[in-house]
């Protein structure tokens, strides 16, 4: 799974990466929440990119982490929806109409996977781009709309798939990172019957780079950008993959 990531960038730079620099995008956003955070935990408001249904122009809106589905009743869903797997989510009644429909980016630079030690022990690992660069997640997301009082609630979640040779000894899923080159594959919305499932797969593994980091990262109230600093300690890891 992937429950926790980083991201540097703040408005400028997220504006540079979504190949867009009309900061009238921004403009009902609060700054705050464009702001770096690097720790961004379940449940907390990010941004996402999707195509914005007027225009069909990438546009950035904040929403909240863990999908909530349309046909909700209350606003809830009924088990983790932080996550959808790659293998299920084209079937799945909570996420199978987003993936025809609704379909998004989610910008970050880092995320964090806890590898097992032993029945007590985790070691916490960053995960990023070999060349430090923004990536994307694939996400879905979605529009809830409480009946009583017409308020909206928009949620997304990021996609997983299997390990990839650096993520293996860590842990046996990992998010879906997208190729810059797919971006807009994975946005457009074509024939349903020809959905972008082939994008959801492993990401290259000599693109990739993994180091150990402090337990820090574990609490959510910790976010700065220490959490991303290295650190040394004895446990065992295939550190061949990390060189």
């Amino acid at each position: 799974m992937c429950g926790r990531y980083g991201r540097r960038g703040d408005k400028q730079r997220i504006a540079e990466w979504m190949q867009n620099h009309d900061t009238n995008v921004f403009e009902e956003i609060d700054d705050s929440l464009l702001a770096p955070s690097y720790n961004v935990a379940p449940q907390s408001f990010q941004p996402v990119v999707r195509l914005s249904p007027e225009t069909r122009k990438r546009e950035l809106k904040i929403m909240r982490w863990g999908l909530v589905p349309f046909w909700s009743k209350d606003g809830k869903a009924s088990f983790s929806t932080i996550n959808a797997k790659s293998e299920s989510v084209a079937t799945s009644p909570t996420f199978r109409e987003a993936l025809k429909q609704r379909r998004c980016l989610v910008p970050a630079d880092v995320f964090f996977e806890w590898q097992k030690i032993d029945e007590k022990n985790k070691q916490p690992f960053a995960i990023a781009q070999k060349n430090e660069e923004m990536f994307a997640f694939a996400g879905l997301w979605e529009t809830w709309r409480d009946k009583a009082t017409g308020e909206k609630l928009r949620t997304f979640t990021i996609l997983t798939t299997d390990p990839n040779e650096l993520m293996e000894p860590i842990h046996n899923r990992m998010p879906v990172i997208l190729q810059p080159r797919d971006y807009d594959r994975w946005l457009a919305l074509a024939d349903p019957s020809h959905l972008p499932i082939d994008l959801l797969r492993p990401y290259p593994t000599e693109e990739m780079k993994a180091w150990k980091v402090g337990k820090g990262v574990g609490n959510t109230r910790n976010n700065d950008p220490s959490l991303l600093d290295p650190v040394k300690d004895e446990a065992p890891i295939s550190m061949r993959l990390f060189e």
